[in-house]
């Protein structure tokens, strides 16, 4: 089958299930109630769906602690319900993308629990257990949530490695048994008519040969051996060749602690192993060291800096950006980036929008991204539900960091912010469910929900629908060329994408004040017209209102 890139003429929604809506009235979002929201979500000119785990699973990371692959959490529904998904939204001409999660399981798999029960058990070489070392973990590994990476069993002198919770052990991708059953895991859904896969934390799959100490840092201590692993191509390489490429399928990587040196090796064309990759350099310009709990004030200069060598980067190498803001692992944007933003929430969720989607890639929208949705005002810790967020406060306790410090951190960055229940009316629990949900809703849903917005012109809901309207009717989004102005003013970005029949000017105010601009001397302003305006009624011609985002175009 002919490989279409269909991706990159795509707008894809993603959806957090447990958070979506409730069909059956028990607090937890399902399968169903996505089937009721479609034609909303096409609404938005939305081309495919990216939904996060609904495998079975205990949920001790969310569904990211799968138990059996080829099943459907009943908190969700069951395969039946899932296929009637898919044939909805093929009546809707809307593609499926599923997460693929391979670098563990849940503690509770078959596989894991055959290989701790049984050590003489194939199953053994599945992960990695490893003898202690006087009393110790076999190496100085630390993972994800804080915690060291190293789990011991009770009442022996062993360990299995996990690089998130005590019950994700990782999986050794060094057994070809394991590469064919994730093939053969990706076939069944393939054959099931599965259009893509966003890849967990794909970049960490091969860890390096005999699991070596690691450089001491403060966060992360021995990801030289398992981040960009020295297998890693070969296992993506095989994926593809033996999975992927017989079907027209995309794959989104999401890669941490990713480079421009790095990445070219994973997306350009010619490499045959993903098509796109999640990359977090741009949501780390708000903290130190790619380590969210050490904040710094946002710096657009710094942003703009990475936005422009990641455009240059894709489109020098064949590769291919993702576009987003906003994720289930990502707090809300809307008062991350500048807290007078809140004061601005509507300016801000717009101008935001316009700033990232008209760069080249293809767009992630978030559910209740284009309502313009904000973090959660929890104010104790039983408020929140994420793992990682209470293991991180845990560690902080017994490093001894402050409480006060901790709790403002994590009422900045928890995950729980973007899980909160979509907002769909004003009724109770927003319109999620009848009962109460799972995790509390955002006492704002009186004012910010979809049934108000939809009869609000004004509304970021409305300026979401034109803006993706605007943008798929523009080539020059898709093809051309990338350009930074004035890379370095603190308060205004601007960018100009160029191809030989059309030219856009994109510029945005990332302040709340009233600011003066000018084109660059290169381009003649006399020869471009407004087409798009986050503001109704835009105010003098070269003068942005508070988080104001213009786009402008070359007369033809």
């Amino acid at each position: 089958m002919k490989r279409t890139r269909w991706y990159k003429d795509a707008l894809i929604y993603q959806i957090y299930p447990r958070s979506f809506y409730d069909s059956n009235h028990d607090g937890i979002g399902d399968l169903r109630g996505i089937i009721t929201k479609l034609d909303y979500i096409k609404s938005l000119g939305a081309d495919a769906i990216w939904l996060c785990p609904v495998y079975d699973s205990p949920n001790d990371d969310n569904g990211y602690d799968i138990r059996n692959y080829r099943d459907i959490a009943a908190d969700f529904g069951n395969l039946d319900d899932w296929k009637s998904l898919k044939k909805e939204m093929e009546q809707r001409e809307m593609r499926l993308i599923m997460d693929f999660v391979g670098n563990h399981t849940s503690d509770e798999h078959p596989w894991f629990q055959e290989a701790l029960h049984h050590p003489e058990s194939l199953y053994r070489d599945y992960y990695f257990f490893r003898l202690g070392k006087n009393a110790s973990p076999p190496n100085n590994w630390t993972g994800f949530f804080g915690e060291g990476a190293w789990q011991k069993i009770e009442d022996r002198n062993e360990y299995y490695l996990r690089l998130f919770t005590r019950k994700q052990p990782d999986v050794n991708w060094d057994n070809p048994l394991v590469r064919q059953e994730f093939k053969d895991i990706l076939k069944f859904w393939i054959d099931l008519g599965v259009d893509g896969f966003r890849c967990d934390v794909i970049t960490i799959i091969s860890k390096e040969n005999g699991l070596p100490d690691g450089k001491k840092r403060l966060g992360l201590t021995g990801r030289e051996h398992y981040i960009n692993g020295p297998h890693v191509h070969d296992y993506l390489r095989e994926l593809y060749q033996d999975v992927l490429e017989p079907s027209d399928i995309m794959t989104v990587g999401e890669s941490v602690m990713m480079t421009v040196d790095e990445a070219p090796q994973y997306v350009s064309e010619n490499r045959r192993e993903l098509d796109m990759l999640f990359t977090f350099e741009h949501m780390d310009v708000d903290n130190f060291g790619g380590i969210k709990w050490l904040m710094r004030p946002f710096s657009l200069v710094r942003f703009k800096k990475v936005m422009e060598k990641w455009q240059k980067c894709m489109m020098e190498h064949q590769g291919w950006n993702s576009l987003y803001w906003e994720n289930h692992d990502q707090p809300r944007s809307v008062g991350r980036f500048h807290t007078s933003s809140i004061s601005f929430r509507i300016e801000s969720a717009k101008m935001l929008a316009v700033a990232m989607y008209f760069h080249q890639g293809t767009p992630y929208i978030y559910q209740g991204q284009e309502l313009g949705m904000t973090n959660a005002p929890f104010n104790t810790l039983d408020q929140y539900r994420d793992t990682e967020t209470l293991s991180i406060y845990r560690l902080s306790r017994r490093l001894h960091i402050p409480k006060w410090y901790i709790m403002w951190a994590i009422r900045r960055k928890s995950r729980d912010h973007a899980r909160t229940p979509m907002q769909w009316s004003n009724d109770q629990y927003a319109g999620f469910s009848t009962v109460e949900p799972w995790i509390q809703v955002n006492p704002n849903f009186h004012e910010i929900n979809v049934e108000a917005q939809e009869h609000d012109s004004n509304s970021v809901l409305q300026f979401y629908r034109k803006m993706f309207r605007l943008r798929k009717s523009l080539a020059v989004v898709k093809h051309g060329d990338y350009r930074l102005h004035f890379r370095n003013h603190r308060k205004i970005y601007m960018y100009s994408r160029n191809c030989e029949n059309d030219s856009l000017v994109i510029v945005a105010n990332f302040s709340s004040s009233i600011l003066r601009f000018s084109f660059p001397k290169e381009l003649d302003y006399s020869k471009y017209q407004l087409i798009l305006s986050t503001y109704s009624t835009p105010r003098d011609s070269l003068e942005l209102a508070p988080f104001e985002a213009r786009v402008y175009q070359k007369m033809k």
